[in-house]
């Protein structure tokens, strides 16, 4: 199926997708100030640059989107019916590089933990959660 948008188009809207400072960042970033969690951001000497910092923890949050990462949920294992080697291609490879960026974190010997766009909708259940992460 083609696409529905002319390359420019494409190219115009690709452009504007945000790697830094996302909404679901700014979510887990506010809940995280809320609960008395002070952060450093994107730092950049640490493989993958996380999103989320916590240096005399030694812990690192990454704040992940379903689709890009492709994550097991609904909207990350949806695929795109036009340009589908490309997006299969892009997306496995960003997968790999996760593994790869988690494993030399934990090798480095920082704790890594994920959390999914999909989890943001139920803030109190991913509270729990980054208070255990954080002081277990």
């Amino acid at each position: 199926m083609p696409d529905v948008m002319s390359p420019a188009q494409r190219s115009r809207t690709m452009s504007r997708i945000r790697s830094v400072d996302t909404k679901p960042e700014w979510i887990v970033r506010r809940l995280l100030h809320a609960l008395g969690y002070r952060y450093r951001l994107h730092v950049r000497g640490l493989p993958g640059k996380p999103d989320i910092v916590f240096t005399k923890r030694h812990k690192v949050v990454f704040v992940n989107g379903c689709f890009w990462h492709s994550h097991s949920c609904r909207s990350g294992q949806s695929t795109p019916a036009s340009n589908m080697v490309f997006w299969a291609t892009k997306r496995s490879n960003t997968v790999a590089r996760d593994a790869r960026n988690k494993t030399d974190l934990e090798t480095q010997g920082w704790s890594v933990l994920t959390v999914w766009e999909c989890e943001l909708h139920d803030s109190e259940t991913l509270a729990r959660a980054l208070r255990a992460y954080l002081d277990g």
